[in-house]
């Protein structure tokens, strides 16, 4: 049976309904972009997370895909894999340089071509180039994160997406084929103190550069490595991108020690709009797909979960950084 076919009645109705009118009202939408994280945007209809896997075949994943992201980590149901390796940061040697964007549904980062950075260690056969930098956080303190830890989210989630830049020339053709892409999330926390990296992100000269939907910042001078903790474990499983296509070919590394920012920095976040200043202000948070069944899948980790109270300590729980410029 079709996904459209299991929908219950009323939906199925709201989505015909729906569709039918935004094809009569206005231009035709571009069918690789329509999509939100709510179904009504501007008193129109957008498909939020229920409708993406029917309103475009190349989307059906969304709907009916068996491996799908964002997920609640149970930790009871982690596998203890102590062949795991550490992870490995490459910069070669130089500070990270990009543009920090509100693309109306998230704080986006986009690396500069150069310098190249890579990761790779852990779960990755391969090394993988950074894609993209991604900030989802929420209307309210402790819920705004993607993923949940037994049952427990978290202000914010910062993503570094990535594509295996070994087997395929570009993101596109990596989210497509096997072992293509390779997502790092650091859970975030509201507190007095602010971690380094983000602090660069989040300060009130660069964050008000960013308050509509296409406003774009250039930054540089950024130290990667700085926003991982100084030790910490991490989790990975296979899943999806948490977007359109729902493409199942991540392999997610959830990084198990919280980052925190200030109160006043997560204030500035929500006052960014998702939409351009000529429309009324819609607060860019809560910006996350909801939770997705993890059914059988493994949870590996690099921490035993027998020993909860052991610290994290050795080479296997920091991040290893080829070339950088001051070592860690």
């Amino acid at each position: 049976m079709g996904a459209a076919a299991r929908l219950s009645a009323p939906r199925a109705l709201v989505l015909w309904a729906a569709l039918g009118a935004a094809a009569h009202i206005g231009p035709a939408p571009d069918p690789e972009d329509w999509w939100s994280y709510k179904d009504n945007l501007q008193g129109n209809f957008v498909p939020g997370p229920p409708f993406w896997g029917l309103v475009n075949a190349a989307w059906s994943l969304c709907a009916v895909g068996k491996r799908q992201s964002p997920v609640d980590v149970e930790l009871k149901r982690v596998l203890y894999d102590p062949f795991l390796p550490p992870l490995r940061l490459s910069t070669g040697g130089e500070k990270l340089r990009g543009t920090l964007y509100n693309t109306g549904r998230h704080v986006s980062f986009l690396p500069a071509p150069r310098p190249v950075v890579n990761v790779s260690g852990g779960p990755l056969l391969y090394s993988h180039r950074l894609s993209e930098l991604r900030l989802l956080f929420g209307a309210r303190d402790g819920a705004g994160s993607e993923h949940q830890i037994n049952h427990q989210g978290f202000s914010a989630e910062v993503q570094l997406i990535h594509f295996n830049q070994e087997l395929y020339g570009n993101f596109s053709a990596a989210s497509r084929g096997p072992n293509g892409l390779a997502i790092l999330s650091l859970f975030v926390n509201v507190a007095s103190t602010s971690n380094p990296f983000l602090s660069r992100l989040l300060n009130r000269d660069t964050i008000t550069r960013i308050s509509y939907k296409n406003d774009a910042y250039f930054l540089q001078d950024l130290s990667l490595e700085l926003l991982f903790p100084e030790s910490f474990g991490f989790i990975t499983y296979q899943g999806s991108l948490s977007t359109p296509p729902c493409s199942e070919t991540v392999t997610w590394i959830l990084i198990d020690r919280a980052l925190n920012i200030t109160s006043l920095q997560m204030h500035s976040l929500r006052l960014l709009s998702q939409n351009p200043p000529s429309q009324i202000f819609q607060s860019l948070s809560g910006n996350s797909r909801p939770l997705q069944p993890l059914a059988h899948r493994a949870l590996r980790g690099n921490r035993d979960p027998r020993h909860p109270e052991r610290r994290c300590r050795g080479p296997n729980y920091r991040l290893h950084v080829d070339g950088a410029p001051h070592g860690r």
